[in-house]
């Protein structure tokens, strides 16, 4: 068991063989079995084995009456199938060193697994159980929906949560996946949802039609295959939800949103817009080279002067986000103290305008385009990363081709100035057009000052 248990740990840091001349693609074996699209990549590490997969029975299958629904039916998948209960399904896992999880995201069910090679067919075979056929036990459904409601209570209390939801529903029209509906409303779907709903939710999406399988490791593509086919022989269906016909932006909204937390010492802040982009659209890339030179990481321009020489904040970054499937929005986060608030935002207004008029220097495209290409390749070294980055890859829209074209693509931008299409996005050009949510506590005095363009 400690052996197993070795092993797996050992994985995350072994170099994946694959020279950096290596074509990455040439090597990913990739077939349907059924209608199953089934990808395997074989790399240096020895015994180890990490998979991941994808099935679009995400929030936005759910139906708009009962937003919880594809949730609580992911939830269920891991608590027993009709021939084994959860707790005989962990013995297994575990005494093998195994790992096996699902996760219900805004658009896709993600499962992720690791496992010794010797073990590739025990994992295939439970996920095809539980994918297939899970117990639905009214005892376990009872604790998922209470464990469920809990935590949205608790996100209540939580300044990042609040902001970050109000800015989506301030950026996203009804609908959209990327749109979160109010905590209330969720708790009350969640309470008011049957079993039955879920067994019919289960029914009508869950299916091998639209699901993906990758494993990345000391994989045999043929095994793989093999016992792929057996373990989902005979089951069929399977539905993708439809996808929202509009985007995010020219919403209706209050460009001020504010959630009262009264007994909180910090305020969160998100500040942005919906840019009507996907990550694959040609702007896109442009878009997030300037924008991690805006406030990326520790070294850039937002950290460097409203933290570290002014001193207004615990935190804040810039980054584009929600647009690997639909299109996502751009947005700034900060934390400060009630005191400092006023004084943060116009530090923050500041440098996004210099960015806005003057883009970013030569120097800064440089490094972010170097780092960005870098940072990619060091993820390709391990299994997990590397498991990651071709499922990223796909559900992108791109082949997988694409996972050796990046580094290149990556140092294409050649303009500093961070505008995109015109129709979808000039970030800093309107200030007054960015959505700015806040959560905390503040005076009357900073409510009406604060947030003024």
């Amino acid at each position: 068991m400690k052996r197993h248990l070795f092993l797996l740990a050992a994985a995350g840091l072994l170099a994946s063989a694959l020279t950096v001349s290596a074509k990455i693609a040439d090597n990913i074996q990739r077939t349907q079995v059924g209608t199953i699209d089934v990808l395997t990549l074989t790399t240096g590490v020895k015994d180890v084995v990490t998979l991941r997969g994808t099935l679009p029975v995400g929030n936005v299958a759910a139906p708009e009456s009962n937003p919880a629904l594809a949730r609580l039916t992911g939830s269920m998948l891991d608590k027993g199938t009709v021939t084994k209960d959860k707790f005989a399904i962990a013995s297994q896992l575990e005494s093998v060193g195994a790992s096996l999880s699902f996760s219900v995201g805004n658009e896709l069910l993600t499962i992720s697994g690791k496992c010794l090679k010797k073990d590739v067919p025990l994992v295939i075979s439970l996920i095809a159980e539980q994918l297939r056929r899970p117990a639905f036990s009214p005892e376990e459904f009872a604790k998922v929906q209470k464990r469920y409601v809990g935590a949205l209570q608790r996100s209540l209390d939580d300044t990042d949560t609040r902001a970050s939801d109000a800015f989506t529903r301030a950026v996203y029209p009804l609908g959209h996946p990327n749109r979160q509906p109010p905590t209330e409303e969720l708790i009350a779907a969640i309470k008011g949802t049957t079993l039955d709903a879920v067994k019919a939710f289960h029914a009508e999406y869950y299916g091998p039609a639209h699901l993906r399988l990758i494993l990345v490791g000391d994989v045999e593509a043929t095994t793989v295959q093999a016992e792929v086919g057996q373990a989902f022989a005979g089951w069929t269906g399977g539905k993708e939800a439809a996808r929202p016909g509009a985007v995010g932006g020219d919403l209706d909204a209050p460009r001020d949103q504010t959630v009262f937390m009264a007994d909180k010492t910090n305020v969160s802040v998100v500040w942005g817009m919906a840019t009507g982009l996907r990550y694959r659209d040609p702007e896109a890339l442009a878009l997030r080279v300037a924008t991690n030179a805006l406030g990326g990481g520790f070294a850039m321009r937002l950290m460097n002067t409203v933290r570290n020489e002014e001193g207004l904040t615990y935190g804040i970054y810039s980054f584009v986000s929600n647009d690997n499937i639909s299109d996502g929005d751009w947005r700034i986060w900060a934390n400060f103290s009630p005191e400092l608030l006023e004084k943060g935002i116009a530090s923050t207004r500041r440098q996004i305008t210099k960015w806005h008029e003057s883009g970013i220097t030569a120097e800064e495209l440089a490094q972010r385009k170097t780092d960005m290409a870098g940072s990619y390749k060091v993820g390709l070294s391990t299994t997990t990363g590397m498991a990651n980055n071709i499922m990223n890859t796909l559900v992108r829209g791109y082949d997988v081709n694409f996972l050796d074209a990046y580094p290149e693509q990556s140092r294409k931008p050649s303009n500093s100035r961070p505008a995109t299409n015109s129709g979808a996005l000039e970030v800093g050009a309107c200030l007054q057009a960015m959505v700015r949510c806040r959560a905390g506590p503040w005076s009357s005095r900073e409510c009406r000052s604060s947030f003024v363009a």
